[in-house]
């Protein structure tokens, strides 16, 4: 079934911001709802799903939440939901189709608190703790929030970023006067979920794309409850008995859904730990006796050293993505815990994973095959799609797809129907998907998406640089790094002490997993002769 251009339902947003800013159906990717359980209802607040109606099937008394000092039961959990729902549109003053921007590191109450928005009809925007606040400043901007939600250990970059609205609330603070905790007290335990359409937005995620800018991708309840039904069901085969943990913040949508959405929907339970360390996971897993980790190809290669110092016999499944995985990385986590790995790829445009196979199915070497409900094929730089054996670009389409916050970048990632990942891929005779490399200038370290102009941008500020170009560097233990290329203006002299400032500059800017590990002076860049940087020749001259 084919709704890239089906009508609208009639929307439960007072504020009609987000249906304003979606691109023209024209520019939308084919959705894709063949399986029956696509099949949703028009009326839909994917909360009520995941949550309520595991409570009135009698599932109130389940685990569903585990932080270091908590354990949340389904109903605890939502109690805590409908009473932030209650504060956003009681204090506060939201109607349904506000945008509520949320910040705080992986924690019950962070989790409450996006479920929270979502229940009150509201439009979720997860930030990644690590943002400074000229980036907050420009998600706030673009995506127009009318309210925060923020961990207090992270006020201050908050309180600096432009664009804040005055409708602030902190927690973790303690629970004085004016804190979220504070108010949530004032409010009842009930709280009948907003009668949203299934369009409805309900979350924009952001990242920041090849060029920096940012771009906030926009996501339907109906695409909350399609990942679900999709990835955990289909590949994962996730059920009740399941605990969950890992390392993804939950503003990264591979978070989201791995530590909240996934265990709501089969009826399990997930452990939300803050900076956890490959010690530290390993410990936890042990600890709380958790089934499925999830987390990035960099933190399994560390933690496999230290593997034999737990005990990990709890542990069923472990899913990998973020970043393409070694097979070499696949290969010492098979030997430390026993454990094919569940590699996959996802994108924020597509909220979650669409490429991946487990048990008998995995092959190394390969990502895997389109998840059921997804369909994903090779085009040449023509468009056109190409057989086995043929480097191209990768475009996949499914229940979920590509839709920009008025963004002209719309155009580039959705092409006849297709999305186009910026990953470069070759399928096998089989129908295995085999990564090759990024399409673009995107920079993944560590499971990071890290954009080079964004770094060129901030480096360009420090008045030794003249010029500068970013690339990633290939790196055994992260898969890439941040390189930059810099040339110095007259006066400056290349030095470590002078690299090592550069750096710090960066840290101070933005996120400090966005600063350039190395470093390189150089007298001039590659351009062509209109003057554009070469960075397939700064990613050569190795």
């Amino acid at each position: 079934m084919n709704r890239s251009s089906a009508p609208l339902a009639p929307s439960a947003h007072l504020d009609p911001f987000a249906r304003d800013h979606l691109p023209p159906c024209e520019q939308w990717p084919e959705l894709l709802f063949d399986l029956p359980e696509l099949d949703y209802p028009q009326r839909l607040n994917c909360v009520a799903e995941l949550l309520d109606k595991a409570v009135a099937g009698g599932g109130g008394a389940r685990p569903a939440l585990y932080g270091e000092h908590e354990r949340w039961s389904y109903a605890q959990l939502q109690e805590k939901v409908n009473r932030i729902a209650a504060v956003l549109r009681g204090p506060l003053g939201l109607v349904p189709g506000n945008r509520v921007l949320l910040r705080g590191a992986n924690h019950p109450l962070m989790a409450a608190a996006v479920l929270g928005v979502l229940k009150a009809g509201c439009i979720a925007v997860p930030t990644m703790p690590l943002l400074r606040a000229r980036e907050l400043g420009a998600i706030m901007g673009k995506s127009q929030v009318n309210a925060v939600l923020c961990a207090d250990g992270l006020r201050e970059e908050m309180e600096l970023a432009p664009s804040r609205p005055e409708r602030t609330l902190y927690f973790h603070g303690g629970a004085g006067a004016g804190s979220l905790e504070a108010l949530m007290a004032d409010q009842g335990p009930h709280f009948e979920a907003c009668d949203t359409a299934a369009d409805d937005v309900c979350l924009i995620s952001f990242t920041s794309g090849t060029t920096g800018v940012p771009k906030g991708t926009m996501h339907f309840h109906r695409d909350v409850l399609a990942i679900c039904d999709c990835f955990p069901r289909h590949t994962l085969k996730a059920d009740g008995s399941d605990l969950f943990i890992g390392t993804p913040p939950l503003a990264f949508t591979f978070g989201l859904g791995g530590l909240l959405l996934f265990p709501l929907r089969v009826g399990a339970a997930a452990v939300l730990l803050e900076k956890l360390t490959p010690e530290t996971l390993l410990r936890a897993i042990a600890q709380y006796r958790a089934t499925i980790s999830f987390t990035a190809p960099t933190f399994y290669r560390q933690m496999a050293a230290l593997a034999p110092q737990h005990d990990l016999s709890s542990l069923r499944k472990s899913v990998s993505a973020g970043e393409a995985l070694p097979l070499a990385t696949r290969a010492i986590w098979k030997e430390a815990s026993g454990l094919a790995m569940i590699d996959g790829i996802g994108a924020t445009e597509m909220l979650h994973i669409f490429i991946s196979a487990s048990g008998e199915d995995i092959r190394p070497g390969a990502t895997g095959k389109p998840v059921p409900g997804y369909q994903a094929c090779i085009l040449d730089g023509e468009g056109k799609p190409v057989g086995p054996g043929v480097i191209g670009r990768l475009a996949v389409k499914g229940p979920t797809g590509c839709r920009y916050l008025a963004d002209p970048r719309q155009k580039d990632y959705v092409l006849n129907g297709w999305n186009l990942t910026g990953d470069a891929y070759e399928m096998d005779a089989d129908g295995y998907f085999i990564y090759r490399s990024r399409t673009d200038d995107m920079i993944i370290s560590a499971g990071y998406n890290i954009a080079g102009p964004e770094v060129e941008e901030v480096l360009l500020r420090h008045p030794a640089v003249a010029e500068c170009g970013v690339v990633g560097k290939a790196d055994a233990e992260r898969g890439q790094i941040v390189e930059a290329h810099v040339v110095l203006r007259s006066g400056f002299d290349a030095s470590p002490a002078l690299a090592a400032s550069l750096q710090e500059f960066v840290k101070a800017q933005i996120a400090p997993y966005k600063y350039p590990r190395s470093v390189r002076f150089t007298a001039a860049l590659p351009r062509t002769e209109t003057g554009k940087l070469q960075r397939f020749k700064l990613r050569r001259a190795e």
